[in-house]
Formats: structure tokens, sequence, C-alpha cells
């Protein structure tokens, strides 16, 4: 196995799970490994804004100089988009020995490709030098790879109903499972504005350094600027995020906490807070691409995000036609995804994707029309997400707005070929 593409293949075929919870495998595999950190590590759950929460402890660890890592997952392109190295992707050939090493090690235990990939990824983060490392953590906490890493500070952040088949039926089963990356005697952020009675009593039961939004620390703000105030530390007349939506706000301040608890290790200046939030990227998190017509990347795939899409998309202003490209997992709560944009979307394009996972595009047309309460919306089926956008494009005039969501698969699928610059047909032409 000479290639990264080489191992993943081989990763995909070791497990007959895409998901096997429970750590003792990978942490027999890590032991063996001798996986260790010497720099501080930030964990970070959640069911919605683990991305952005990554991006801006990165964004602004970079901005006061210090070496950083990265690891989220899944990826939206490349593989390798799931490890950062000081504000840079990782080449794939630097991750191939750290496959090699996993394989060594590995020897008769089975792990599944998230585990085996999260392995690897955590041996070449630990073999860079790094000042800081910031790990999202996959699927819930307790039982996730990422898991394995005692981390320095956990950041938790919203918490909704995803993944109930493994981690519980409701919010408070399932902040128990995110509590599961809390460390005794160390600083757990919790940015969640209403979080589980479950997160908060696990915190105290093992004597965390609770950070509480309201409590330890909070944040205000009018249309020009915020400021964040916390335990000995403020900002003030900071500029909003680059990341768009109502949400990012909550997203920054638990990562301003998590700095300010980490302050000894990894102090950082004010003007870093600026700089870093200011020039913070973070591709499909309502990613507004300008062109005509505007189109609009967000991976919102489950209700709680589709509804801060929703929100976001109204304070966009006045279109004349909202197309939506749509492909999902089947897995998801589909109708009340569809319930939520139902009076957002003029014209829907459903599409298939590449994952035995995904809900087919005819599968989620039947569910559309079963759920939609409007007469006046057409909508079609494809068979990629580049043919869906292909479709919304030769349809839409030039004022208009294309939005493509739902699953990683779907914004990944349009990003393909890079970032699409639209220019519709004229009207007449």
């Amino acid at each position: 196995m000479q290639t990264l593409q080489d191992w993943l293949a081989h990763c995909e075929r070791l497990h007959p799970k895409a998901i096997a919870l429970g750590l003792d495998r990978v942490r027999a595999v890590a032991d063996r490994m001798q996986l260790a950190f010497r720099c501080p590590v930030v964990t970070v759950a959640g069911t919605n804004g683990k991305g952005s929460t990554c991006a801006m402890l990165e964004s602004i660890a970079l901005q006061a100089g210090w070496k950083t890592g990265v690891y989220t997952s899944p990826h939206l392109v490349h593989f390798e988009e799931r490890c950062r190295l000081r504000g840079e992707m990782v080449a794939a050939d630097a991750l191939v020995p750290h496959f090699a090493r996993v394989e060594a090690a590995r020897q008769d235990v089975q792990l599944t490709y998230f585990e085996f990939t999260t392995l690897a990824i955590l041996s070449l983060l630990a073999a860079s030098e790094l000042d800081l490392v910031v790990l999202e953590v996959g699927l819930g906490g307790r039982l996730d790879a990422v898991n394995i890493i005692d981390a320095d500070c956990a950041v938790i952040t919203s918490i909704d109903i995803d993944h109930q088949e493994f981690l519980g039926p409701d919010r408070e089963a399932i902040g128990r499972e995110k509590a599961g990356i809390l460390r005794a005697g160390r600083p757990a952020v919790v940015s969640d504005p209403v979080p589980p009675r479950s997160v908060v009593a696990a915190a105290e039961k093992l004597g965390c350094d609770l950070w509480l939004l309201g409590r330890d620390y909070n944040f205000s703000g009018d249309k020009q600027q915020w400021g964040w105030a916390g335990r000995g530390r403020r900002y003030a007349g900071l500029g909003y995020p680059a990341l768009r939506g109502a949400n990012q706000l909550i997203n920054a301040s638990g990562v301003l906490a998590a700095l300010t608890a980490l302050r000894d290790r990894v102090p950082v200046t004010a003007q870093a807070v600026r700089n870093g939030l200011a020039m913070v990227e973070l591709p499909g998190r309502f990613q507004l691409v300008p062109g005509q017509p505007a189109l609009v990347l967000d991976v919102a795939h489950n209700p709680h995000s589709v509804a801060a899409l929703a929100a976001n998309l109204d304070a966009m202003g006045f279109y004349p036609t909202t197309h939506a490209v749509l492909g999902a997992m089947g897995d998801k709560d589909l109708s009340e995804m569809l319930r939520r944009m139902d009076p957002l979307v003029d014209r829907w394009y459903f599409t298939d994707l590449p994952t035995p996972r995904a809900a087919s595009a005819a599968s989620l047309q039947a569910l559309w029309q079963a759920t939609t309460k409007r007469k006046d919306v057409a909508s079609s089926t494809h068979a990629s997400p580049e043919a869906a956008l292909r479709s919304a494009v030769e349809a839409a005039d030039p004022a208009d707005r294309i939005l493509v969501f739902g699953s990683f698969h779907t914004v990944g699928g349009v990003l393909q070929g890079g970032l699409p610059r639209l220019q519709a047909r004229h009207i007449g032409s």
C-alpha cells in the first residue's frame, strides 16, 4: 500500500460495520503505538456547531502565533481535509507512514474505517511538534474513538436530537453521551445556552472546572459589534465572526471561554481574537458563493441545524425564487427538515447520493409531497448533486438563489470540481 487511497480502500474492507461503538479496541492499538500528546488538547463534542468551534479555535490560536493541529470529520471532497497542520490541509503523503504505523500496531484487532483513520491522524498530530491540538468528536462522545485522548479542555456545543439509534431518544440521554469527553479537574466549557441537566450533573460529579454560558461567561452585541466577558477576562468591540449565521456568536463565546480556561498554557491577545474571528473560514457552513444566482452551501442535516439555516436564509432578504438541492441520509428526521424548509423553497431538486445510508431522490420527493402545504412548487429527482445543481442553474434567473444542503455528500458533490461560480442564463437570451 503506497498511497493514501490504497490505505483508505484497505480501511473500508477491514470491519463489517461502519460504526462499532466502544473504546477497548482503539485504546489497545493506541497503547501499542504509545500515542501521547505533549501539548494542550481541546476536544469538541456536540450535535451542531462543532466544526465552527474548531475552526475559530484554530484561527485565533494561529493569529496568536501558535502551531496548531486540527482533526475534524467528515470531509467534503478530499480525505485530507480532516487534518490541518499550522492552518494548512495535510498532504496525502504525510499521512501514509502513520497508516502503516496503525497497521503494524493493530495485529489482530478489527478497526472500523473511522477508528483506523482517526488513529492515523492522531499519530501524525502527536508527531508534529504542535502548541495546541483541537479534536472534533465524531459521533456522541463517550464511545467515540477520539475519546481515547484525555483532553486538557472539553467543549460541548449545542445538543439536539440526532443519531438516536446510538445515543438515545432525547437530549438528556444524548447529553450523557456527549459528557463522556469530560475529565476530572479539567475545564469543561458548555456553549449550549440551555444544556441538558445530564451534562451539568456529569461535570459536577467529575469535579470539572465547569464553564456555563450565562453563569461563567456571557456575550452581548448590537448590529455593529459584540463583546464577551468571563472570569476576569473581557473583550469589547469585537467584529462579528466571518462565519455567517445567528448561532455563530454562541459558538464564538464557547471558544473564548475555552481559550480563557487555557490562558496559562496557550495565551492569546485581544488582537489575535479579533483577527482570528475576522479570518476564520469553514466551507459548507452557511457558505455564500457570490454569483448570479447566489449560491448557498450548508451541511445542515438535522432539524436543529435546518432551523438555523431557515433563519439565516430569512435574514438574507428577498429573492424572487429559491431553488433547493437536497440529498440526505435516510436515518435523519427528514419530514421535520422538509417541514421547516417548506415555506422558503420554491423549487426542489432531490438527489441520490453515493452511499448506502442515503435516502433515494425518489423517496425524498415522495416524503416532500406528503409533507408540503404548497400547491405552487415543482420538484424533480436527479442522479447526483452535480446534475441537480446543473438543473437548478438552467431553471434559475440571475436574481434567484440556489441552496445546496443536507449531507456532507450533497455539498461535497457540488464542490468536486472546485467552487462553482454561477452565471445564469439571462432572460431573453
